[in-house]
């Protein structure tokens, strides 16, 4: 009888390479970094080394210079000298056409950039038809302008007119610019495809949200891996997929929520996340419809990230572009179990840094800047829950008031 041996299937392995530039620091180089590794793990590609180097700016042909791409090359050599073959080498910015095709012919690797891999985990996460659909469209705007280094074989081939008066060279009268252009108009086709099917989907979504009756909407945004989902299915009491990795949530869920006579509804969001193409942004614009109708956004922060604050900025900015900045809004800082400082001697008379801020230091910075707008939870260890529910009753029928004044589907609240 035979025997069928199954061999473990091995993940593949990424190089990461940053630059550190005017703009961008060595701490914060590093910390986007330390975010690129948790995309390339989310994606299934386990990170064996980092390359960074310090330039003004990015070089145009090769992302990085001649002597830094020799150093990345002379590594995949010796890794594949010691049977670790290197699957792919993963850039921290979105790269051109050309650059990929450059840093590609030199590393004889796969190229990834910020972007591609975002999509690729972006494919995975989709599971209906409409975050399918943006997924789609999103990476055919991505390879649009980039098209051309898939057709490098034919590049040559500038397709000559005929004989005689053609200015093709004997031999190179091909179709390698018909072929581009043919390619060109596929996608330019299935894109106005997609976004005929998203038009259709956004009609469906908008009938849904009108059929949802008199409710207050609240949506749950933040960047991506705040805790989000979790928050929901305490809140809620469903079972919203959520995971410790990045975009768990591609689609936006909706659930209807009562607190004690207050029915609203809660709808769970895609994550936001730095260097975020507009493409991409484009392509989610109907699931972030529910962010654009919500009468309340409660903005997910998670406290225990050392740089908090400016992925605060980060979903701030990403909401202006949604023009969603004026909405009333909360701040519901998550994860205080896991918020970790570092205490002061008393002898240590260097300045305060940030990992010296103590938990109630930030508690009491951010109630004083923000009044009652800002809550201290942490969803997993269930702090300050009831404290969420109690503000939330409070905002919700605020609201509910203002828009719906002569509703009489607000419960009543009879007193024995």
């Amino acid at each position: 009888m035979k025997e069928f041996v199954i061999s473990e299937v091995k993940a593949e392995t990424a190089i990461l390479v940053g630059l550190i530039t005017q703009d961008q620091d060595e701490a914060k180089t590093k910390e986007y970094l330390d975010e690129l590794e948790f995309l390339a793990d989310t994606a299934g590609a386990v990170t064996v080394k980092r390359f960074t180097q310090k330039v003004n700016s990015a070089n145009q042909t090769t992302y990085v210079g001649k002597g830094k791409l020799e150093e990345i090359k002379q590594y995949i050599i010796d890794e594949e000298d010691a049977d670790r073959e290197i699957g792919m080498v993963i850039f921290d910015d979105e790269l051109s056409a050309k650059q990929i095709r450059n840093i590609e012919n030199e590393l004889k690797v796969k190229i990834l950039d910020r972007t591609s891999l975002i999509l690729d985990i972006f494919a995975m996460r989709a599971q209906t038809a409409n975050a399918k659909t943006q997924v789609e469209l999103a990476q055919y705007r991505y390879m649009l302008p980039r098209l051309q280094r898939l057709w490098t074989h034919l590049e040559r081939q500038r397709g000559g007119s005929g004989s005689g008066g053609g200015k093709g060279s004997v031999g190179l009268r091909g179709p390698g610019e018909t072929q581009l252009e043919m390619d060109r108009r596929i996608i330019l086709q299935r894109i106005t495809l997609l976004k005929q099917r998203l038009t259709e989907i956004d009609k469906q979504k908008t009938t849904q949200r009108k059929n949802r009756g008199r409710m207050i909407r609240v949506a749950l945004v933040g960047y991506t891996n705040v805790g989000k989902s979790t928050i929901m299915n305490l809140l809620s009491k469903s079972e919203v997929f959520a995971e410790n990795k990045l975009f768990a949530t591609l689609d936006t869920t909706v659930r209807k929520m009562v607190i004690d006579n207050l029915p609203f509804l809660l709808a769970d969001t895609v994550g936001f996340i730095r260097k975020l193409p507009t493409d991409l942004v484009d392509s989610f614009k109907s699931t972030l419809d529910e962010v654009r109708e919500a009468d309340l956004l409660v903005h997910v922060v998670d406290i225990s990230h050392p740089d908090f604050e400016e992925q605060i900025k980060v979903v701030e900015k990403t909401l202006s572009e949604l023009g969603c900045s004026d909405k009333p809004s909360m701040i519901v800082f998550n994860k205080i179990d896991a918020y970790t400082w570092v205490d002061k001697e008393p002898d240590d008379l260097t300045p305060m840094t940030k990992e010296n801020v103590t938990l109630d230091e930030l508690r009491r910075t951010w109630m004083a800047k923000m009044n009652d707008s800002c809550l201290f939870i942490s969803a997993r260890e269930k702090m300050n829950i009831d404290e969420l529910r109690e503000v939330l009753y409070k905002r919700v029928r605020e609201l509910h008031v203002q828009k719906y004044p002569y509703n009489d589907f607000l419960y009543q609240d009879y007193e024995e």
